[in-house]
């Protein structure tokens, strides 16, 4: 079964010279396109699927110039200087194009769930999320160009040498690397990550389970187990770490008293803190303070 993208555009200025050169990859569409350009070109697009806006050639001294609202000034997209720009799934680019009378450009429409699929636990969904507009990859223009050359050619080669180089493509442009086998019941890596930077980041208040399920995906009994498998310790242990970790910072540098670390770091009160830090840490918060403080 074909993935058939899904793109809403209101454009102008544009004349299609030859027709579209269209491929289907396994959850991928690679469009070749080559226009030419009236006086003033560009418009707005939406696509309801993730895609990769790859400038391969333009003749004329102006630059196709994309931005994520109408009225901001927006940024030059150049075949040598930056020709790569990632449009995240529903994420609205208005596209204004003067002094060009032509240009050569590869689109390349990805299958969210079909890649979801394919990459398993190696694709952070956020990753999807993240729009980059435009940049340059040299790595990720050889792929494109050979993509171009392909669907181009009267005679295709065997669907997985262009399948291949699509989803090459992607991987590269996200920085998707392998990530070790992990063990049966623990995170994923990117569901581990997210977790811990998200705890490490609002550790001073009270953070709800739902919470971190909700940011991976998963059940609160699920990530709960899950998260233990991966580190060694409930969420609430971790997070009470992190509160410690805090507060060790806050008595090395020397300028607070105990009590109002106490405060800070969201302990009910001194001798709750007291007790917290002796049990994590094997010393009262006065007895790590004598030497550990930063001496001035």
């Amino acid at each position: 079964m074909t993935f058939q993208p899904r793109m809403q555009n209101q454009i102008e200025g544009f004349s299609v010279v030859g027709g579209l050169r269209r491929r289907y990859w396994n959850g991928i569409t690679a469009d070749l396109w080559d226009v030419t350009c009236g006086a003033y070109a560009g418009g707005h697009y939406v696509a309801r699927d993730p895609r990769l806006f790859i400038l391969l050639d333009h003749q004329g001294k102006g630059r196709p110039t994309v931005k994520r609202t109408a009225i901001e000034p927006g940024t030059a997209q150049d075949c040598d200087l930056s020709p790569i720009s990632y449009v995240p799934a529903d994420m609205d680019l208005w596209v204004d194009i003067r002094d060009v009378r032509s240009i050569r450009h590869l689109d390349i429409h990805f299958d969210v769930d079909a890649i979801s699929r394919r990459l398993g636990d190696d694709l952070d969904p956020m990753l999807l999320r993240e729009p980059r507009l435009p940049f340059a990859d040299i790595r990720a223009v050889t792929l494109a160009r050979l993509i171009a050359s392909e669907l181009e050619s009267g005679e295709p080669l065997h669907d997985l040498y262009g399948d291949g180089l699509a989803l090459s493509l992607l991987l590269d442009v996200l920085k998707i690397s392998k990530t070790a086998p992990r063990k049966r019941g623990t995170l994923a890596p990117w569901q581990l990550r997210r977790a811990k930077d998200f705890i490490d980041e609002h550790c001073l208040r009270n953070i709800r389970l739902e919470e971190l399920a909700a940011l991976t995906g998963l059940s609160q009994s699920h990530f709960s187990h899950s998260f233990k498998a991966a580190t060694g310790v409930a969420p609430h242990e971790w997070q009470m770490n992190a509160r410690i970790d805090r507060a060790k910072e806050l008595i090395r540098s020397g300028h607070h008293m105990l009590t109002a670390i106490a405060a800070e770091t969201g302990f009910a009160d001194h001798a709750h803190f007291s007790r917290s830090f002796r049990k994590h840490v094997g010393l009262t918060p006065s007895q790590w303070k004598k030497s550990h403080v930063i001496k001035r």
